[in-house]
């Protein structure tokens, strides 16, 4: 009898615990999906309120303050005129934004920076796929990634300890990560110290298939032995990029010689529009996405310091630079060869020549556009006023297109 009441009240305590973690998970999601805080824009008051309320959570969760000031690292950035914007920053002042930083200290000679960037879109001046003038809330982009990372800081209280543990909610990613690329330009502990970073950035939309993207799987040899195991004995399908470059804050830290691994459930119809609210995530996906980085976590403990290696594609310290784009969204879950449009942005060169979502785009006059890296590299060939001939494939039809950049 004493067995069976020991029994219970294990299962009650499991079945409560696994009850508050979900309602924790959804209260920060609601909180900062909401639209009080009017979309988060860097230097907004609803970034400032985000801030604050992410402050407070670290303080709670036990976390020490790791900033300049606190928990904030407050930072400003002098925005430069941008010919795509829909509204103009004023670029005679300054912008003030803030990371926000927690640190579990192990008393461990490394330390793992988890992160995720907080800021949003605004009312979508910049960077919407959307013509209305709306608040958007990035339930996905990015609150999702920021949930994780508060649960793994409650997660890793006490556990796995041959690591020290840095939060950090960044600001500013929308605006060209700038939070990251402060920080690593002004770290709160030695940069000598850090072990290796994991990014969460768009972690809301698990599919059915369980489809999980992982960068940055070349950065550390380390990765490849331990990430086909652990996506296996959590059911999930990893589509791997060895690249330690891409559209998030991971790529601040790969480019200062640090392994990194950046986590996305994919794009979809909502992304940079008013849409992406906290009805349509996916938080028994999100949890799903917790316990994989969890396992990464756990498998390395006992590796010490990680050894970096730089990816194949990238030959050097900084990403391609252009001065053109066509205006599209690539979809970073593609597998196959060529660049799939997730998103054509309205009166661009793509949307003006005809282009639409779903076309993949795989040759720009005689340059093969084997992935994203691909037509990156091929931006950096054009000035405006050029023309090109783009081919894309739709369907199984081939269509050329007269771009003008």
């Amino acid at each position: 009898m004493k067995k069976i009441l020991k029994s219970s009240l294990v299962l009650i305590l499991t079945v409560a615990s696994f009850y508050s973690f979900g309602q924790t998970m959804q209260k920060d999601m609601e909180y900062l999906a909401a639209d009080k805080l009017e979309g988060r824009e860097f230097g907004s008051k609803g970034e400032v309120e985000a801030a604050k309320y992410l402050a407070k959570r670290f303080k709670k969760l036990g976390l020490e303050p790791k900033g300049t000031d606190g928990y904030f690292q407050v930072f400003s950035v002098k925005p430069k005129y941008n010919p795509h914007a829909k509204v103009q920053a004023d670029t005679s002042k300054a912008l003030e934004g803030r990371n926000v930083i927690g640190f579990i200290d192990n008393k461990a000679e490394y330390t793992v920076v988890i992160g995720a960037h907080f800021d949003h879109l605004g009312y979508g001046d910049e960077g919407s796929l959307s013509e209305e003038k709306a608040i958007h809330n990035g339930a996905d982009d990015n609150a999702s990634g920021v949930t994780v990372m508060l649960q793994l800081a409650e997660w890793l209280k006490g556990k796995y300890t041959n690591n020290n543990y840095l939060f950090i909610a960044f600001s500013g990613e929308e605006k060209g990560l700038w939070g990251s690329n402060w920080y690593v330009k002004h770290p709160t502990i030695e940069l000598s110290t850090v072990n290796y970073m994991l990014n969460m950035d768009m972690v809301g939309r698990l599919d059915k298939e369980k489809k999980l993207a992982v960068y940055g799987t070349g950065t550390s040899p380390t990765w490849n032995t331990i990430l086909t195991k652990i996506a296996e004995s959590n059911g999930v399908k990893m589509i791997a990029k060895e690249s330690g470059i891409g559209p998030s804050d991971h790529t601040s830290f790969y480019l200062e010689d640090e392994p990194v691994l950046h986590f996305f459930t994919g794009q979809h119809d909502d992304y940079h529009k008013p849409t992406d609210d906290a009805d349509k995530i996916n938080y028994e996906g999100m949890k799903t996405v917790q316990k994989f980085i969890e396992d990464v976590i756990a498998s390395v403990n006992d590796a010490g310091e990680l050894e970096f290696t730089k990816t194949k594609d990238e030959d050097s310290r900084k990403a391609p630079k252009y001065s053109v784009t066509l205006g599209v969204i690539p979809d970073y879950m593609f597998e196959g060869p060529g660049m799939l449009l997730g998103g054509v942005k309205e009166d661009r060169p793509a949307q003006k020549a005809g282009m639409q979502k779903g076309d993949v785009i795989m040759k720009i006059d005689d340059l093969d556009i084997t992935d994203m890296m691909a037509y990156m590299k091929a931006l950096g060939m054009y000035k405006k006023g050029d023309t090109s001939k783009v081919i894309v494939k739709r369907g199984e039809e081939e269509i050329t297109f007269d771009v003008t950049w």
